[in-house]
């Protein structure tokens, strides 16, 4: 009977280490892009807009313990570790696929929801409450912050409250027109809000999206070794 190939063997442990310190990366980067406070806390954004990061933080959880199987089961020639390791890998990838198939269905619900969010906070913009008020504090230093005014349809969405000399205004020396704007006698600035936040969505989608499409192609590679190293084992 053919014996184990050691070269793929120790690939294996070597593939599967690199596969637990992939999942080590990811949990690390969706675990800083969900709690980061900028937008989401300010904003009050609706968590379900992050779904996508809470799935790669489970993904991720899973991975740094299927690379852990996949070394001892390569190293100890264990087939019942590279067949726990090969079935986890599996349903992984079937989970990425679906949640890709899910965030393409659904995307003008996500769309929907970013745009409710944004116009109850244009209400709070308008509103003279305290917590209108606390809210207000908060995203003119969100305003300053990104060089931005408003949610929507910039000064407008402050409404009465914009009468204040102070929210929306233009602290860039010399500024650029397309940088800031003038309107009642002062300096304001140009950008949306809104337009910061989608931004902030889509830059972390992308993100998104590499880890997911780079995770696919070290998922088949991992189905392939551990299969190979499988049968190796089996016929030994």
């Amino acid at each position: 009977m053919a014996g184990v190939s050691s070269c793929l063997k120790y690939l294996m442990f070597i593939f599967n280490f690199l596969f637990w310190l992939c999942g080590s990366i990811i949990l690390g980067v969706s675990i800083w892009i969900r709690v980061g406070k900028d937008v989401q806390q300010k904003l009050d954004i609706d968590s379900s807009l992050f779904a996508g990061v809470d799935l790669l933080i489970a993904v991720g959880s899973i991975i740094m313990i299927l690379g852990f199987l996949g070394c001892c089961g390569a190293i100890r020639e264990s087939r019942c570790m590279l067949l726990l390791f090969f079935i986890g890998l599996l349903l992984i990838l079937i989970l990425q696929v679906t949640g890709g198939i899910l965030g393409a269905v659904y995307r003008s619900q996500i769309e929907t929801s970013l745009n409710k969010t944004l116009l109850e906070s244009v209400n709070l913009l308008q509103g003279s409450t305290q917590e209108a008020k606390e809210f207000q504090e908060d995203f003119q230093k969100f305003q300053q912050m990104n060089h931005c005014c408003g949610l929507l349809k910039g000064s407008a969405d402050w409404g009465t409250n914009f009468n204040n000399e102070n929210i929306c205004k233009c602290d860039i020396k010399d500024p650029s027109p397309d940088v800031c704007i003038y309107e009642q006698n002062r300096y304001i600035y140009k950008k949306s809000c809104g337009d910061v936040v989608a931004k902030y969505l889509k830059d972390h989608l992308l993100i998104i999206l590499g880890i997911a499409f780079g995770l696919a192609v070290i998922e088949i590679l991992g189905l392939g070794f551990s299969m190979s190293l499988y049968c190796q084992i089996q016929r030994k």
